[in-house]
Formats: structure tokens, C-alpha cells, sequence
């Protein structure tokens, strides 16, 4: 019984790994779509979001499974329950891919007034984040993980910088202020998916401790 069980832990952390790769891949996508103002990386962002919500029904209905079946307790079942949750902000993180990308598509049709400097150092941050989110659960690296909730503090410091040098570009010339807004939209996006990649390190505390924000549940 206990060998099917751990056959089942087993895929479920090759599921998440694949999850966290295509989400980062669609980061990546869309940061390059972003950059380069191409519309064909931007449209392969959003479809690629189908493709992580159903990495994420698949993993839920593991995950359900495994509860039903093996009825896990204890270590276990904070795992199998923290993997329900970081499917969900990987999920949100797709979606914020796929908005930053719906975004490019309006962007495409027009020079950038500014050379886009701080937005690509957020898209590489959060990527790093979600990576080492993921590694840390599986590798149960407790340490690692508390680093990507530490880390959440550099996307925060960026998406104000920009937000600064944004509004400030507004008030110098009026005439740049709607494709100023745009990109202070997709620097929030990427800062909420610092915030989501957050979230599954402290998931993965949890996992490991029984301890969410400080305070102990299971």
C-alpha cells in the first residue's frame, strides 16, 4: 500500500516540476514579447495559460485521489494539501502571464517613448522565484524557501521604482501617459506574481513545518 503511495507522491512532484516549468516558460515568453514588442511570442504567452490550467485540474484530481485512496495523515497530508494550494497561485501566475502578454498585443503598436530597463529585472526575479519555490517542495528545502519569501522584497522595491519613474514620465509629457499606464499595469502584474510565488514558499513552509505566517495548524 505504502509503495502505490509513494509511486502516487512521486508523480505528483513530477507534475508540479512540470507545472512550474511551463508557468515559468510563459514568464519568460512574455517578458520577451514585451521587450521586443513581437505579437507571436505574446499570442504563444496566452495560449500557453490553457495548457497550465489543465496542469492544474490534472494535479487537483491526483491530489483528490490520493486523499480518497491512501487517506494520507499527518506529513502527508500537509503535502498532498499544500500542493492544492501552490497549483492554484501557479495557475494565477499563468493568468497574469497571459495578461501581460494581452497587453503587448496594444503595446506592439507603437515605439517605446522609454527603453524598458526595470520591468525585464522583475520578469527574471519572479521567474527565479517561482523556480526556487517549486525546488524548494520538492527538494524540502526549508531554507530555500524562506529565501524566495525574502526575495518578494527586490520585486516590491522594482515595481516602485517603475511606478516613480512612470508617473513622474506622465507628468513631463502628457502625451506618453496611456502607454505609461499600460506599463505600470504589467509591472503590477509581475509584482503579483512575486506575491503568488510567495505564497507556494510559504505553502511549502508549511508543508514542512506545519506552520503558515507564523502560526502553527497541523
Amino acid at each position: 500500500m505504502r509503495i502505490k503511495f509513494d509511486e502516487q507522491l512521486n508523480r505528483l512532484n513530477n507534475s508540479l516540476i512540470e507545472m512550474g516549468i511551463a508557468v515559468e516558460r510563459s514568464i519568460a515568453l512574455a517578458n520577451q514579447a514585451l521587450v521586443e514588442q513581437d505579437v507571436s511570442l505574446a499570442k504563444q504567452a496566452i495560449a500557453a495559460d490553457n495548457e497550465i490550467d489543465h496542469m492544474e485540474q490534472d494535479i487537483e484530481r491526483l491530489c483528490l485521489k490520493i486523499i480518497l485512496q491512501q487517506q494520507p495523515v499527518a506529513s502527508d497530508l500537509r503535502l498532498v494539501s499544500s500542493v492544492l494550494k501552490m497549483i492554484t497561485d501557479l495557475e494565477r501566475i499563468g493568468d497574469h502571464a497571459a495578461d501581460i502578454s494581452e497587453i503587448t498585443l496594444i503595446l506592439a503598436k507603437k515605439q517605446y517613448f522609454k527603453e524598458l530597463e526595470h520591468i525585464p529585472q522583475m520578469a527574471e526575479a519572479t521567474m527565479k522565484m517561482v523556480t526556487e519555490s517549486v525546488d524548494a517542495f520538492v527538494k524540502k528545502d526549508l531554507a530555500l524557501a524562506r529565501k524566495v519569501i525574502a526575495d518578494d522584497d527586490r520585486v516590491d522595491s522594482l515595481f516602485s521604482t517603475i511606478k516613480k519613474e512612470l508617473v513622474d514620465l506622465i507628468k513631463a509629457n502628457a502625451d506618453h501617459s496611456d502607454q505609461a499606464i499600460d506599463l505600470i499595469m504589467i509591472a503590477k502584474y509581475f509584482e503579483r506574481i512575486g506575491d503568488h510565488a510567495t505564497n507556494i514558499a510559504e505553502w511549502v513552509v508549511f508543508s514542512l513545518t506545519g506552520t503558515h505566517k507564523d502560526i502553527q495548524i497541523m
